[in-house]
């Protein structure tokens, strides 16, 4: 299993701690330090949206993205960002990411899945908010790993019913739920790919930091992973 150490929003705006959970995720065991690229006046209300000013405070700059690009090659994990305008499409193109991420908000964003799906890369897409039977029709080159995902943050864990999901016909699952156990649940029903929050600290300020992981949490998903590749 894959493991995506989603930092998001969680570096708060602050490019030193946004560079040292990179270092955290590659140390832990992750394969994949994931960002977001965002236009926050753009995508996020004000009214009505408590943490507006957050949002802003966390978008990341063309330059950010390029530092953080950097950081990821160094430390040899993969960087990868959820990108949610045609534009930072471009931003990610610059710095060679290999894969693309859909959010679940994005989903029916005609234009941007195209704008992605022209790069020839591969997209991995959460459903959480799709609703849908059937999986988008989406028309990638390079393919799509579709996502299970529960769009609650944080979600309780008896709204997950992994019982019901068929990890072969989904790549995996994007985990908003407290601590690791949906995690090794999913792992061991033959995820192939798992995305959840990463955080230095939980009691941090910000809306994602109550439900991430933390470092040690992260160590032991991987060491659970690692372990079950054994015996299956």
């Amino acid at each position: 299993m894959e493991i995506i150490a989603e930092i998001g929003q969680n570096h708060n705006g602050d490019m030193d701690l946004a560079l040292r959970l990179i270092d955290e995720a590659k140390s832990a065991g992750a394969d994949v330090a994931k960002f977001q690229v965002y236009d926050a006046r753009a995508l996020f209300s004000k009214e009505g949206n408590p943490w507006f000013d957050y949002n802003c405070r966390t978008e990341l700059s063309r330059r950010d993205v390029e530092t953080l690009a950097r950081r990821c090659e160094e430390v040899s994990i993969e960087f990868m960002a959820s990108v949610f305008d045609v534009e930072r499409v471009a931003w990610l193109e610059e710095v060679s990411v290999r894969r693309y991420k859909i959010a679940s908000r994005s989903v029916r964003d005609t234009a941007l899945v195209e704008a992605v799906a022209a790069t020839g890369k591969r997209l991995i897409v959460s459903l959480g908010m799709w609703g849908e039977a059937d999986f988008p029709a989406f028309h990638v080159p390079g393919g799509v790993d579709f996502l299970y995902c529960i769009a609650q943050y944080p979600a309780p864990l008896e709204s997950l019913r992994l019982e019901r999901i068929d990890f072969s016909r989904y790549a995996g699952f994007s985990d908003h739920s407290i601590g690791t156990v949906a995690a090794k649940v999913a792992c061991a029903r033959g995820a192939r790919i798992l995305e959840k929050h990463f955080t230095a600290d939980r009691s941090l300020y910000g809306p994602d930091h109550m439900g991430s992981m933390t470092p040690d949490e992260l160590a032991e998903l991987a060491r659970f992973r690692d372990m079950a590749r054994v015996c299956l």
